[in-house]
């Protein structure tokens, strides 16, 4: 099997058993190219002669071109889990990338929205037509659970609990979890679902929650476009990405008072050290609040 062969089957095992986001596995398999041409270009045509010593050279190869440590450290890692699938599968070696020096990411703490500014973007979304509808009802619900967006276009109408106000959402590794959503989160949704899906389906004839003007179903890059046009028109100074809403549901519950453990379980995080970066992000907005509301700050 040549590394073509090989490829195909990591992107199908990533997409399918690991439920990656389509924004996630095109980043896998942009790396992924990017390292192949590299090997050609060293005059290595075949995966399996591939030695410590071209690893390194790739990672120098990548400091040349003055990428982030984050933007290298996520190649590598995209590479150490090819030649690790490469490994149990088709018994590919993967001790080339496995010694090799791991750059530590960038300390960025994870951006969110204030509250005023999720107003703001609610306000954006107002409106009686199909597509006002649902867009509210993807905001409300995002916001409401803090789910991931390759969770939300992968919910069908099964998955939620309309009496008990729960969404059954499918996670990283096929990890199911339940989520409850709030009042504003379930009317926007009960609008959606009573008025503008079922005009949005035509003679469409399927399970899936979301669903563009042609009646099938929204994708990850379908919502990024939503939520980009929320903020046009929203006003906000910032520059939204998809995860921003689940920074701030995070971060909101955790300003609120709620506890590690339930954010953690909230969000599907396996390890709490993931959850964790949100109290920087809380004692932070402490610290503003301080300096700018004491007379001696």
């Amino acid at each position: 099997m040549n590394k073509e062969e090989m490829l195909k089957s990591f992107m199908t095992y990533i997409q399918l058993e690991k439920n990656y986001s389509e924004h996630t596995v095109h980043h896998y398999e942009k790396d992924l190219e990017d390292f192949f041409l590299f090997l050609e270009r060293e005059g290595i045509p075949d995966i399996r002669d591939v030695e410590y010593l071209h690893a390194r050279n790739y990672v120098t190869n990548l400091y040349e071109m003055t990428l982030s440590r984050t933007t290298i450290s996520r190649k590598i890692s995209s590479i150490r889990s090819f030649f690790k699938y490469g490994n149990r599968e088709f018994g590919l070696s993967e001790a080339a990338f496995r010694s090799l020096y791991h750059p530590k990411k960038e300390e960025r703490l994870p951006q969110f929205f204030y509250e005023e500014e999720m107003e703001a973007l609610f306000r954006s979304v107002q409106g009686e037509d199909n597509l006002s509808m649902r867009n509210m009802a993807i905001l409300e619900l995002l916001y409401a659970t803090g789910m991931r967006v390759s969770e939300c276009v992968n919910i069908r109408m099964q998955d939620l609990d309309r009496h008990m106000q729960i969404v059954k959402v499918m996670g990283k590794g096929r990890k199911e979890r339940y989520i409850p959503y709030g009042q504003f989160a379930y009317e926007a949704l009960e609008h959606y679902i009573e008025e503008a899906r079922p005009r949005l389906m035509k003679k469409k004839e399927h399970q899936g929650l979301f669903v563009n003007n042609r009646g099938e179903l929204l994708t990850d890059r379908g919502i990024r476009h939503i939520l980009s046009e929320c903020m046009k028109k929203a006003s906000v100074n910032s520059t939204i990405y998809p995860h921003m809403i689940r920074h701030t549901f995070a971060t909101h519950l955790l300003n609120n008072g709620a506890d590690m453990r339930t954010v953690q379980e909230l969000l599907g995080h396996s390890h709490l050290s993931s959850t964790q970066v949100y109290t920087h992000v809380t004692k932070e907005h402490l610290r503003k609040t301080y300096l700018n509301a004491h007379p001696r700050a």
